[in-house]
């Protein structure tokens, strides 16, 4: 196998696979740890995070038995290819969105109603099939946005700082498995999709899964909760996150059913 360039941090997407850099990778056994220390990109199952494979100098050291008939496995070596290139960014392997796959299936399967898109107004977002490092979210995870979204998140960080403000963020970009899951999870709970479906859309549904999103905080507040209105922080955004590209999506009273997330702001592309 060629030996990758070296590049900015990258997770490249595939549908059932994400292909990390090792560095930014976390294992609790030593053993792991010791592979991923010697490797430059790991293989993750995006249903649940599980580490599947380590790729190296030496090539690919499964990370679980029975690694080949791991579902998605060929679309995400066929992307591996391209980490041998100088720049992975222009690889057409890695342009434009993934597709959607049995998102509407999986979706039907949690009693979604099939006019859900109509009703509630929250488009579907396809995944990228790349997306930069933004430095890392309260949690100390690696934060994931689009590039041109990362930038803007990195240089709105700077100018509150420079006044004074502090912003954190505390999650960007997440899968459709991610979002199915958070939405099980509650239902499981015994919660009913209507009120599931009033604080998190639908999987495929969320702004996260575009790399434009980031639920933002700031240091003493607690994620999440509509306290965050009562910030300098807030008010720092609504006067000066437009001049980064960033937009409230659920205000007070917002046509979409969701209810009011001060925490969550949304890129759009100038002029848009």
């Amino acid at each position: 196998m060629a030996r990758p360039h070296r590049h900015p941090a990258l997770l490249l997407n595939t549908p059932a696979i994400e292909l990390w850099p090792a560095a930014l990778c976390r294992a609790k056994a030593a053993s792991i740890a010791r592979r991923l220390a010697a490797s430059r990109v790991v293989l993750r199952r995006k249903r649940d995070g599980r580490l599947l494979a380590a790729v190296g100098p030496d090539g690919l050291h499964p990370l679980l038995p029975a690694l080949w008939r791991e579902p998605g496995l060929e679309a995400a070596m066929a992307t591996l290819a391209a980490l041998t290139e100088r720049d992975p960014a222009t690889s057409p392997l890695l342009r434009g969105s993934l597709p959607l796959g049995e998102l509407q299936a999986d979706n039907a399967a949690i009693g979604l109603p099939e006019d859900y898109a109509r009703s509630s107004g929250l488009p579907i977002h396809p995944e990228p099939r790349l997306l930069h490092a933004a430095g890392r979210d309260r949690g100390l995870r690696t934060l994931w946005l689009l590039a041109p979204v990362a930038r803007a998140w990195q240089a709105m960080v700077a100018a509150a700082r420079r006044e004074a403000v502090a912003l954190e963020a505390i999650s960007g970009y997440r899968s459709h498995a991610h979002q199915r899951g958070i939405v099980e999870r509650k239902l499981a709970r015994g919660l009913p999709l209507a009120e599931v479906l009033r604080v998190n859309a639908a999987p495929g549904h969320s702004e996260h899964h575009s790399g434009r999103a980031i639920d933002i905080a700031t240091p003493g507040e607690p994620a999440a909760e509509e306290s965050f209105a009562a910030t300098p922080a807030f008010a720092w955004l609504q006067a000066r996150a437009g001049d980064f590209g960033f937009r409230l999506s659920y205000p007070q009273g917002n046509p979409h059913g969701i209810t009011y997330e001060p925490w969550h702001w949304c890129w759009h592309p100038p002029n848009s």
